[in-house]
């Protein structure tokens, strides 16, 4: 499948570039891709929306896994776009899998922006060996001015955060290097150990996040994807928002629970990272980066070309998006 173990980073946007909006899951209002597509224009460049973007059928998807499949393809393939913008997540991304070619993301190089359901894509993105952002979607974007919005602005643009996060009792202290990887525990369980491989003799700093689940049920995820997932090539766990989760089984957090299927694993681990969920920090998928967690806090850096910015993440989930 691969030609090249490279690692693809898409090129760094300028004024004028066109950014499409998509919706490949659920609908989302008009007037949401419109505030989107001011908020991106605000940016200096040109956004374009999907023909079938704002198709509503009887299940809520946005159009048919036919009209949303030919949405992404349009972008990828359009030579114009720069980068795309999925408008919501949901569900529906596993739809379009087997309508696309396994390498269309790695035939046109581009950045493919979202969280939640939408990890599935940037999977598919990193397997290719492109790098995609996990981060806010265009409904966040709507009239949004917000650290979130912001730092992917930058990120397009060639600024690249280094990320700061204070210490958590769950934490455990360490070094370590490899491509990240991850995103929704829901939705990244359910690609892995398919015909998406990740790319061989790369290890892994993996991410996760969750919503609205209830606790037996990210255990299981975990479990499941410690089965489905190489755990030798991961060499650090990032635990990011666990929102709104329903405590049916003893542990005081998410987080005890998962710290402790990791006790047999001496990798570094944070807790308490502010992506998933409306705390949604931007994430280079796929990108090379160096993760180190001490008794202060958690770094996370990216090997990639680009200018850097630091963010000290103390209390980020209250200024991540602001009107």
């Amino acid at each position: 499948m691969f030609k090249s173990k490279k690692i693809v980073r898409p090129a760094y946007l300028k004024e004028g570039d066109k950014v499409a909006l998509i919706s490949p899951a659920y609908w989302v209002p008009q007037e949401a891709i419109k505030e989107a597509a001011d908020t991106i224009r605000g940016w200096g460049l040109q956004p374009v929306i999907g023909p079938h973007t704002n198709i509503l059928n009887m299940e809520a998807y946005a159009g048919t896994v036919e009209e949303r499949t030919a949405d992404l393809l349009w972008a990828l393939q359009d030579d114009s776009i720069r980068a795309i913008i999925c408008s919501r997540g949901g569900y529906g991304s596993m739809h379009l899998l087997s309508h696309l070619p396994q390498t269309c993301f790695l035939e046109h190089p581009k950045w493919l922006i979202g969280h939640g359901d939408i990890t599935i894509l940037l999977h598919a993105s990193v397997c290719n060996r492109v790098i995609g952002i996990h981060g806010p979607m265009a409904f966040q974007m709507a009239g949004e001015h917000g650290l979130a919005t912001g730092i992917t602005r930058d990120i397009l643009f060639g600024t690249l955060p280094q990320y700061e996060v204070r210490h958590s009792p769950y934490d455990h202290c360490g070094r370590a290097e490899g491509i990240l990887v991850g995103g929704n525990l829901s939705s990244y369980s359910a690609i892995t150990g398919t015909s998406f491989q990740l790319p061989p003799k790369h290890d892994v700093i993996l991410f996760i996040e969750e919503t609205e689940e209830p606790l037996h049920n990210i255990d299981r995820l975990f479990y499941r994807l410690r089965l489905q997932l190489d755990f030798e090539r991961v060499r650090g766990i990032i635990l990011g928002s666990f929102n709104s989760i329903r405590f049916d089984l003893q542990s005081d957090s998410v987080e005890q629970m998962l710290t402790a299927h990791l006790a047999e694993y001496d990798i570094p681990v944070c807790c308490g990272f502010p992506v998933g969920g409306n705390s949604c920090i931007p994430m280079m998928v796929g990108a090379p980066c160096v993760f180190e967690v001490s008794p202060e806090k958690s770094v996370l850096t990216f090997n990639v070309e680009g200018e850097r910015k630091t963010y000290s993440l103390e209390g980020a989930s209250e200024q991540l998006f602001k009107k």
